[in-house]
């Protein structure tokens, strides 16, 4: 008797906890239409001496991208850290509420490296967010925390950025995660890959698959 009534409320647990994680997931894309999206609007950047594919590739619907840390930046004439990233060309915009979606994986040991940003800002800053991995926690810049151990697994990530509003919004598996303010500026666009920053890892790497842009209705 008394292991019947065990059983039963580990089955009402487990039960509550999965409707729990029913209700607590829910589709960022409602009110969004999806915008189209073909290889023209995928420019990746790289370090500039060396061919793509020593830096880039695409297999089986994944995205790889990998950067040195000893790497040369993107340009003859940029001065800044080493990046192989695609930037999402046709869509820049200045208004209304956009929103960014993609599977995401960072191999382990790949740290002090942003893998997605939303570019454009004002007040002396480049980026309106920036999500970064140090240590095998994905974080807002250096600071909050979004997934603590991000290391050897896909996650969905959903960015929705309201310019009228100035707010920028994270989701990961259909989840809200964080909420950020904006940083101003005239013109934005996304971007993912790994772009070193501070405390770089000699390798850095990330893959991504399922890149999609949607447009609030």
């Amino acid at each position: 008797m008394v292991s019947s009534i065990s059983n039963s409320v580990v089955v009402l647990a487990f039960s509550c906890f999965t409707l729990f994680q029913l209700v607590s997931s829910i589709d960022p894309t409602k009110g969004f239409v999806s915008v189209p999206l073909d290889n023209s609007n995928l420019e990746v950047q790289r370090p500039y001496n060396v061919p793509e594919d020593q830096r880039y590739s695409f297999k089986n619907g994944v995205h790889r991208l990998w950067v040195l840390s000893t790497d040369k930046p993107h340009s003859l004439t940029s001065k800044t850290k080493p990046r192989t990233e695609i930037r999402i060309n046709g869509y820049d915009y200045s208004s209304g509420v956009w929103q960014f979606e993609a599977y995401g994986y960072v191999p382990q040991g790949t740290s002090g490296v942003c893998v997605m940003q939303v570019f454009g800002a004002s007040g002396g800053h480049a980026s309106t967010l920036m999500l970064r991995v140090y240590n095998g926690s994905l974080k807002y810049y250096r600071d909050a925390i979004i997934i603590p151990k991000v290391y050897n697994k896909w996650f969905k990530l959903n960015v929705v950025h309201d310019v009228e509003n100035s707010k920028v919004t994270v989701y990961i598996n259909g989840q809200l995660k964080y909420t950020a303010p904006g940083r101003g500026g005239d013109s934005h666009y996304f971007k993912v890959g790994v772009y070193a920053q501070d405390d770089d890892s000699h390798y850095m790497e990330s893959r991504w698959k399922g890149i999609k842009v949607y447009k609030k209705k």
